[in-house]
């Protein structure tokens, strides 16, 4: 019987098998983010949902920093894990989630201190200011356990537990949505009924992780730590691209609420709020594969298994495009039943959502194979050129579009910029694989 769970000859439907766990894992968070939104925009205000938008560069920086460490830091652990130093996998492991948790504090702290500041340079409208407020003010103290559980699901995986990550995923996401509706319809809580439901959401899954590391003794649990600087390091560098990714994430949200607020005021910003969430909700599977087949891909590596990488990235290659081409199938039949659960049809936010999302939707066809080709090269280790292609697909490619191309075209131009970008970056990461196929 193999040692590792990662050491067996793959199969399309071994492979599969163990990433569904972690792809229904993403599935599930983008929905019940999508519910948490709808609880707000349905019992609060469309305001209160454009508020969130003004707040998530925040939380793309928390999770940013988190996946760095985690996804920069699985592909170390795997590796070790594949080499055979069991005892410096285990150390290198609790150290990665001292680290995310001092991250974690950090913010807390920092954000606290400076919350009015924050929230005018991210460009708080005075009719927002008040419900950006209440929901970041309150949301703040639970960004520790966010950075903690974003580790954690990443780390679950190289443990050998998909199964477990998915299971508090499902678990935290019904508290969330029974939550959002106690406080919000309940309690009359409004968006701070919203904040402490995601909080508490956080919090299961950070709690549960801590308490089985502590007490399991499978491939990882927690041991006394040994401080390496360049573990650290090499994680930080090594999951850059992740962080990247985030940071542009924040970057563009931000161009995106400033454009709209300019063009077509707070329900602009609530209609492409839809649009984001969409996007996120439907990139899920590829994000949950990508995390789900990234330890297998760093085991064999750090084994020296190449004929086993090979057959893995060919079956990872087809299931990218055949999933490719169903999100988007998806996405232009159903587009606008996904705007109609956020508001009205009737609404002004509505007439301007439903009118971007089949522009938009062009980009399910690249961005798939984009995410997996990053992730790919972190599992390998050449945080380099991760970091690279996802500076370029973000802050070069789709910054640019969303500076250039409402110029240009109007609000089209804005729906523009997202297939743009992915469809530009499919050629560039198509150059790189071929380039780097050894």
């Amino acid at each position: 019987m193999s040692e590792h769970i990662f050491d067996q000859k793959w199969s399309a439907a071994s492979l599969l098998r163990f990433a569904f766990p972690t792809i229904v894992m993403m599935v599930f968070m983008g929905l019940y983010t999508i519910v948490d939104t709808i609880f707000v925009v349905r019992f609060v205000s469309t305001d209160a949902l454009s508020a969130i938008n003004i707040v998530c560069p925040v939380i793309n920086l928390t999770v940013g920093l988190g996946t760095m460490i985690a996804a920069g830091g699985s592909a170390v652990v795997s590796r070790k894990m594949g080499a055979g130093l069991e005892q410096e996998a285990k150390e290198d492991f609790t150290l990665l989630v001292l680290a995310a948790a001092g991250i974690g504090a950090a913010i807390l702290i920092c954000g606290t201190l400076w919350l009015n500041p924050i929230l005018l340079a991210l460009g708080a409208s005075e009719r927002l200011l008040p419900f950006c407020r209440d929901y970041l003010g309150l949301l703040l103290l639970f960004l520790p356990a966010n950075v903690i559980q974003t580790v954690y699901a990443n780390l679950f995986v190289t443990a050998g537990k998909p199964g477990l990550g998915f299971g508090l995923s499902v678990l935290a996401g019904l508290a969330n949505i029974l939550l959002d509706y106690v406080f919000i319809v309940l309690g009359g809580m409004e968006i701070r009924g919203a904040a402490l439901g995601t909080g508490l959401g956080y919090l299961i899954p950070a709690a549960a992780g801590t308490v089985f590391f502590f007490r399991n003794r499978g491939a990882l649990f927690f041991v006394k730590p040994r401080w390496r600087g360049a573990l650290l390091t090499e994680s930080c560098l090594n999951g850059s691209s992740e962080m990247v990714g985030q940071l542009a994430a924040a970057l563009t949200t931000f161009l995106f609420n400033l454009t709209m607020m300019e063009r077509l005021g707070e329900d602009g910003v609530a209609a492409v709020t839809i649009m984001i969430y969409s996007q996120f909700l439907l990139n899920t599977l590829f994000i949950g594969f990508s995390m789900g087949v990234a330890p297998v891909i760093g085991f064999h590596y750090g084994s020296g298994n190449r004929k086993q990488q090979r057959k893995i990235l060919s079956i990872c290659i087809r299931f990218l495009a055949a999933a490719s081409l169903l999100i988007f199938a998806l996405s232009i039949s159903g587009g606008s039943l996904v705007v109609r659960m956020f508001t009205p049809d009737a609404s002004r936010v509505y007439e301007i959502a439903a009118a971007g999302f089949p522009v938009f939707s062009v980009s399910f066809l690249f961005c798939g194979f984009n995410i997996f080709i990053s992730a790919l090269f972190t599992a390998l280790s050449n945080g380099k050129i991760s970091a690279v292609l996802s500076f370029l697909r973000t802050f070069g490619l789709l910054c640019g579009g969303i500076l250039l191309l409402p110029r240009l075209f109007g609000i089209t131009g804005v729906w523009m910029a997202v297939p743009m970008a992915e469809g530009i970056m499919f050629f560039v990461s198509l150059g790189c694989l071929i380039y780097y196929r050894e």
